[in-house]
């Protein structure tokens, strides 16, 4: 058991706004307390267990545990293709960016290497060391591919896709199609029905098939106006769909390469913070550094933290990480806080079905927690209770 302690005097963000000089109590693994400093004598209801640490958090920002729902690898490590070590290795460096949990995302391969990562990526998430499986791939348009192999896409046979979600055995938790293709609005009923996401994304899809596949139970953009038409005047297309429909949560890369600032402003106005998940859609590169890489099948060049690939020059994933993607979102973009935490930490969480658990700070859930200085660079991060960066605030 991680040992108790008490983070006083922050910034802290909760579900009902932000607390000055707030604190959160930890006891083992999980949060017993999250607002206000107390008034009342020592030893009173509400106070801290006897044996905790206290952290002077004074001047620092308290955030709860980011959650990635994208991700493909990090720290010279791939999800698509890495042994079990060398996923946890890239799993790890996230979490030393403050993305205490995080999906593992695949991209376009054959039907039996998908189904073969799978069935190792589900044990990861059975052990609780990543929150499941996104498959991003293979059924998307050739149109729209972006860094997937042309040549392994396939139409969304709702049979294929039960064949990689029975493979992931429980932990399929999204599924990226282009759900105009053969298929595809019957492969989103499937998944649907079997408690999996359906993402919209590497689409060329219209603003009218848009709208079938989002009645069909589609819930979520994959990385908006990313690999899918632009917005037309005449031809809205998928963006304008996505944008407008309540039902629908939109993944947002705010790396600065993917989207234009006014695009990102686009999306929150439309959307509204309520129904934006950020993303990293990071690679291998992610908190390593720039050089050659595999993406899949296909050969990446990251130079100046810029992935794309060896061939064609289309963008190949992010090198974010999503501490970066907070203190842009506040310092560039403007954001309020409590908007980018929604998007980072709460959104997501309830997609996945884990907001009982992680997204927020209060009290039962995992002490999963994120300090920030008041720059809004990262000082600290907790999973679970123990620290994976310490603050060491002196």
């Amino acid at each position: 058991m991680a040992p108790s302690k008490v983070l006083a005097g922050a910034r802290v963000v909760l579900p009902t706004g932000i607390v000055d000089g707030g604190r959160v109590v930890v006891d083992g693994a999980r949060i017993v307390e999250a607002g206000p400093s107390p008034t009342e004598p020592a030893g009173a209801v509400g106070s801290a267990p006897a044996d905790t640490g206290t952290v002077d958090l004074s001047g620092h920002w308290l955030v709860p545990g980011f959650v990635d729902l994208h991700n493909h690898g990090g720290g010279g490590a791939s999800f698509t293709s890495g042994t079990v070590e060398e996923v946890l290795q890239g799993v790890h460096t996230h979490r030393l960016h403050g993305t205490t949990t995080v999906v593992a995302s695949t991209v376009t391969g054959d039907m039996h290497g998908l189904a073969q990562r799978a069935g190792l990526l589900s044990e990861l998430a059975e052990q609780g060391d990543i929150a499941g499986v996104h498959f991003e791939g293979p059924f998307i348009s050739p149109c729209r591919k972006g860094a997937h192999s042309e040549e392994l896409l396939r139409d969304p046979d709702p049979a294929e896709v039960r064949k990689l979600i029975d493979a992931a055995r429980g932990q399929a938790r999204m599924v990226t199609l282009a759900t105009e293709l053969p298929g595809g609005i019957d492969s989103v009923r499937l998944l649907a029905e079997h408690g999996v996401i359906a993402a919209i994304g590497h689409t060329d899809a219209t603003y009218e098939q848009t709208r079938e596949a989002i009645d069909a139970g589609a819930t979520v953009a994959t990385h908006l106006f990313n690999a899918m038409p632009a917005l037309g005047h005449r031809a809205p297309g998928p963006i304008a769909a996505l944008l407008e429909d309540e039902r629908v949560t939109v993944e947002l890369i705010n790396d600065g390469t993917h989207l234009h600032p006014a695009s990102l402003e686009l999306a929150f106005h439309h959307a509204g913070a309520g129904r934006v998940a950020f993303i990293t859609d990071a690679m291998d590169a992610a908190g390593f550094g720039d050089g050659r890489y595999m993406l899949g099948p296909l050969e990446v060049e990251v130079a100046d933290g810029v992935a794309r690939l060896v061939e064609g020059g289309s963008i190949a994933g992010s090198t974010l990480t999503q501490d970066r993607a907070f203190q842009r979102a506040v310092t560039i973009d403007r954001l309020p806080v409590e908007d980018v935490v929604a998007a980072l930490c709460a959104n997501p969480a309830r997609l996945l079905g884990m907001y009982d658990k992680v997204g927020s700070l209060e009290p039962g859930k995992d002490a999963d927690l994120v300090i920030l200085d008041a720059d809004f660079g990262l000082k600290g991060v907790l999973r679970k209770g123990a620290w994976v960066v310490d603050p060491q605030l002196g």
